[in-house]
């Protein structure tokens, strides 16, 4: 009795948590409670005695109680079921939309703000909010989706991309932030790093996608801004193209390509940039012709 009455008190000192994470999860307060309940029912059947950490575990149980909803939900087709990780979606971008297209854009802002997290699949979800809302390592999220750590990244990756094309502080759409990308390159053709730092967040990041066994990081402005003009090629060709809704670029050499990249526009700077390079992962993105 003692024991359980121990882990009571422990358990109501990270309901809050619980709460939070399974608001974020779901989308909704209305199954916020019958996961919390589930926690616990299975947390005090379960028993404490051999846990070292109370928080992790409990989020854990929370975490694969939403997927377990995420899926059911999916299964009814009430949210994406696929939960492929290959590549982001790429269009190609259209320059000068027409008054109307303008008209049901703005139109559909606060819905799509709204519905974000449900474009997500139940994977892309748990990945996204575990590791960006609640610092989950990937390795342990990873054993919970039954993937691999780069695997889970690249879904983490996808889904922080789907939510920044909704762009909530500043909701241009793609062209409107173009010119930002493309002074960025022009940049970096002419060598001109103090130019390249003036366009990046201080604190902009930098993923290198190049398979899922390969996967670069490259944080802050002065280091994002060295690798911009070590890898610039003077007489590659830049197409205009939108990656997950974000402003982007098919890059090629000659007939090849060798990358393709995506810009998340916060204001007049640069905050993210992903890029997916090397002949094995380009082979796996489906380009528009």
């Amino acid at each position: 009795m003692t024991d359980q009455l121990s882990l009571a008190a422990s358990f109501e000192e990270h309901r809050p948590r619980l709460r939070r994470l399974a608001q974020r999860m779901l989308g909704s307060t209305a199954e916020v409670d019958d996961i919390v309940q589930d926690v616990w029912l299975r947390a005090s059947a379960a028993g404490a005695d051999d846990v070292q950490n109370l928080g992790g575990w409990l989020t854990t149980i929370a975490s694969r109680a939403c997927l377990n909803v995420l899926r059911s939900r999916a299964s009814r087709g009430e949210i994406p079921l696929d939960d492929d990780t290959t590549g982001p979606v790429i269009e190609t971008d259209e320059r000068e939309p027409g008054p109307q297209e303008e008209a049901l854009q703005a139109e559909a802002v606060g819905a799509a703000l709204a519905l974000v997290h449900e474009r997500l699949s139940p994977a892309e979800r748990v990945a996204f909010v575990l590791h960006d809302s609640f610092d989950v390592p990937f390795e342990q999220i990873a054993s919970l989706l039954q993937r691999s750590p780069d695997a889970v990244r690249q879904l983490a990756s996808r889904a922080r991309r789907r939510v920044r094309s909704a762009d909530v502080a500043t909701p241009r759409p793609a062209r409107e932030r173009r010119p930002i990308v493309e002074a960025f390159f022009a940049a970096a053709r002419a060598g001109d790093f103090d130019r390249l730092v003036s366009l990046l967040s201080p604190d902009v990041e930098l993923r290198v996608e190049q398979g899922l066994s390969a996967t670069a990081i490259v944080r802050g402005d002065a280091a994002v801004a060295g690798r911009a003009l070590m890898f610039a090629v003077p007489d590659a060709v830049l197409r205009p193209v939108l990656v997950d809704g974000l402003p982007g670029v098919v890059v090629t050499v000659g007939a090849r390509t060798v990358s393709v990249m995506a810009f998340d526009v916060v204001g007049e700077r640069i905050a993210a940039i992903d890029a997916f390079a090397g002949p094995a992962r380009v082979a796996e993105l489906s380009l528009p012709h």
